[in-house]
């Protein structure tokens, strides 16, 4: 009797570890935490949330050739028609003093220069090896660069595009979250930069550098918070803000703020443009 019980006592052990073990992977995968910076954090837990996710570009830009121009429709008065082609993953357009259009990106690690010399454009690359350069801004012939984690500068760009010098990081000390991580980048009517760091997630609540709208000095000197817990923000005449709002994936709402006047509560932000 007292051999059967422990004979059953280890098929028992043995059956119940066996289980354990089996369980164990599809539990672990169930429940692994996502890593830090992901934008499914917060994603609600329904098929219908499941679906939704970011677009993937293509792998190359498309030739002049292959643009489907003749499908897209312009108001009376007006024509469409491509000014350039082979720029890839073409994000923040931005316009110099001399004509030139320098042209950012997203995903891509190059800024580009598009220069019109007697009705030929040529494409240039102003600077290559960075990460994540969504937002450019020009201001008195410099241009600055918001990367993932840095902002850098290029002075006199315009006379330097057959031999662009490296950026100068003139600020650092950015959080390296890629949800909703990249910057757009303006400089307001006071001669500073302003910039973003959105939540990264999709709903959560952030950490206190994060869904926040920054400026800068113009050296990177004087870091300060001009207004937290939003989505986007834009520069608008005269001397406005223009301010969305994402509450999450899928909801959208677009205010105006006077200057001085401050958005209220939200979970993200993302953009900034002039």
């Amino acid at each position: 009797m007292t051999y059967l019980s422990r004979r059953r006592g280890v098929v028992l052990a043995g059956t119940l570890a066996t289980l354990l073990v089996a369980a164990g992977p599809a539990a672990a995968q169930q429940q692994a935490p996502l890593p830090p910076g992901s934008p499914l954090i917060g994603r609600p837990d329904t098929e219908g949330a499941k679906k939704l996710a970011p677009v993937v570009p293509p792998p190359l830009p498309a030739a002049a050739d292959k643009l489907p121009i003749d499908k897209l429709k312009a108001p009376k008065g007006f024509t469409i028609d491509v000014y350039a082609s082979g720029v890839d993953n073409a994000r923040t357009l931005r316009l110099g003093d001399k004509g030139t259009v320098f042209v950012s990106s997203r995903l891509k690690d190059k800024i580009y220069a598009i220069v019109d010399k007697g009705g030929k454009r040529e494409v240039k690359v102003v600077a290559s090896g960075l990460y994540r350069p969504n937002g450019i801004v020009l201001h008195k012939g410099t241009l600055y660069i918001a990367e993932l984690s840095q902002i850098s500068k290029i002075e006199n760009v315009e006379d330097k595009l057959d031999n662009p010098p490296k950026p100068t990081v003139i600020f650092s000390d950015l959080p390296k979250d890629e949800a909703h991580g990249w910057k757009y980048l303006t400089v307001g009517p006071d001669e500073k930069l302003y910039f973003q760091v959105g939540a990264p997630c999709n709903i959560c609540m952030p950490s206190e550098r994060h869904a926040k709208i920054y400026r800068l000095n113009l050296d990177g000197s004087g870091l300060e918070v001009v207004a937290s817990g939003i989505r986007q923000i834009g520069r608008h005449p005269p001397r406005q803000i223009q301010q969305s709002d994402s509450a999450r994936q899928g909801q959208f709402r677009l205010p105006l703020l006077p200057p001085g006047q401050r958005p209220g509560p939200g979970v993200r932000m993302g953009a900034l443009v002039r």
